[in-house]
């Protein structure tokens, strides 16, 4: 039997994920980098020369002097969290195999299980919207299926009670494997 390249794909070890995005630091400039690649560019006037505001972590335009959040409009805005904080809930969201609870998610982040919570809930919203946006294409298999009803005594089959009807779609290769999947 073939080994399976997802499950043993190499995922980022722990003292690879702290290398790279241990400090508050490392992980605003990551946020930088990704909201502003070509360099900043201020969202009011379009101005390319700013200056920082180190003591509210803002950059301010020079030319309409507008003062700008690398946060502001992402996910992580209004927030009270460190980046570092957030980052490693991202860490733990995407490593798991079994998925995390949001009490487990909180012991390891080291705050309430409020906060892992809404953390979790966040960060699992931006990604729906992200393949929300993805439509299937090339050849696509679909089929359709039912999930739940009663097993003991009731009705078999499409018309027992409770079942939940769903479809499922499959993005797949010419040679068949599957790339994405949409239910």
């Amino acid at each position: 039997m073939a080994r399976n390249a997802v499950q043993f794909q190499r995922g980022l070890s722990e003292a690879e994920f702290e290398r790279l995005y241990g400090t508050e630091e490392q992980c605003r400039a990551v946020v930088i980098a990704a909201r502003w690649p070509d360099g900043f560019s201020c969202p009011v006037c379009g101005g390319r020369s700013h200056s920082e505001v180190k003591t509210r972590d803002l950059f301010q335009c020079t030319k309409c002097r507008r003062q700008t959040s690398p946060i502001a409009g992402t996910i992580f805005a209004s927030t009270k969290l460190p980046l570092r904080t957030w980052f490693r809930a991202m860490y733990h969201l995407t490593q798991s195999k079994q998925g995390i609870s949001s009490i487990e998610l909180g012991r390891r982040l080291g705050v309430r299980q409020t906060s892992a919570w809404m953390l979790k809930h966040k960060l699992q919203q931006v990604m729906l919207e992200r393949d929300g946006r993805k439509r299937l294409t090339g050849r696509v298999e679909i089929d359709d299926a039912y999930l739940g009803g009663e097993r003991s005594g009731g009705k078999r089959g499409r018309g027992a009670p409770g079942k939940t009807p769903f479809v499922a779609a499959v993005e797949t290769t010419p040679e068949g494997k599957p790339v994405r999947l949409k239910l």
